[in-house]
C-alpha cells in the first residue's frame, strides 16, 4: 500500500522550471515575465540578455533551466519552443529596520519572489502566421459619406456686471 503518484502537472509537449527565492519584489519580476510571455525561447534569451533589469539575469537562468529540460527530459525540439507560460509569486520578507534619528527606526522590508517558466513545443499549425486581412482602398474619385464635425457652440455671457 503506498500513495497515488500525483497526476502530471505538464503535458506531452511542455516542460517547466522554478526559480525560487529570487531577491526583489513581485512586482518587479513581473514585468519581465510580461516581457517574454508568448515570445520564441531564443528570442526571450536574447530579450534578458540585454535587459538593464538586475533579475533579468535570474529570470534568464530559469528560462535556460526550462529549455534544458524540454531539450533532456522531455525530447523536445529547441528551435521550436515558445515560453507558454511565465508565472510569478510572493514568498517570503525579511523584515529589517533602518536606524534614524533622534533613535527612532524605520521599517525595512526585503521581499523575494519565486518564477515558474512553462515552455511548449509550438504547433505546426500555429507556427505558419496567418496573413492579416488588409482593408480595401477606395477609389481615388469617392469622398466619404461621413458628415463634417460642426464646431462647438459658444455659449453666450449671461452675467451683468455690477455698476
Amino acid at each position: 500500500m503506498g500513495q497515488k503518484a500525483n497526476a502530471k502537472r505538464t503535458k506531452a509537449n511542455e516542460a517547466r522550471a522554478y526559480g525560487k527565492y529570487i531577491p526583489g519584489s513581485a512586482q518587479k519580476l513581473n514585468l519581465l515575465a510580461q516581457m517574454i510571455r508568448g515570445k520564441k525561447a531564443g528570442r526571450a534569451l536574447v530579450d534578458l540578455q540585454f535587459s538593464k533589469r538586475r533579475v533579468a539575469q535570474d529570470v534568464r537562468k530559469v528560462l535556460q533551466s526550462a529549455i534544458a529540460n524540454a531539450e533532456n527530459n522531455h525530447n523536445l525540439d529547441v528551435d521550436r519552443l515558445i515560453v507558454a507560460e511565465a508565472t510569478v509569486g510572493k514568498t517570503l520578507k525579511l523584515r529589517r529596520f533602518h536606524a534614524r534619528g533622534r533613535g527612532r527606526a524605520a521599517a525595512v522590508d526585503k521581499k523575494f519572489s519565486n518564477i515558474t517558466i512553462t515552455v511548449r513545443e509550438a504547433d505546426e499549425a500555429a507556427a505558419a502566421k496567418k496573413p492579416k486581412a488588409k482593408k480595401e482602398a477606395k477609389p481615388a474619385g469617392e469622398k466619404s459619406a461621413a458628415k463634417p464635425k460642426k464646431a462647438p457652440a459658444k455659449k453666450a455671457k449671461t452675467e451683468a456686471k455690477a455698476g
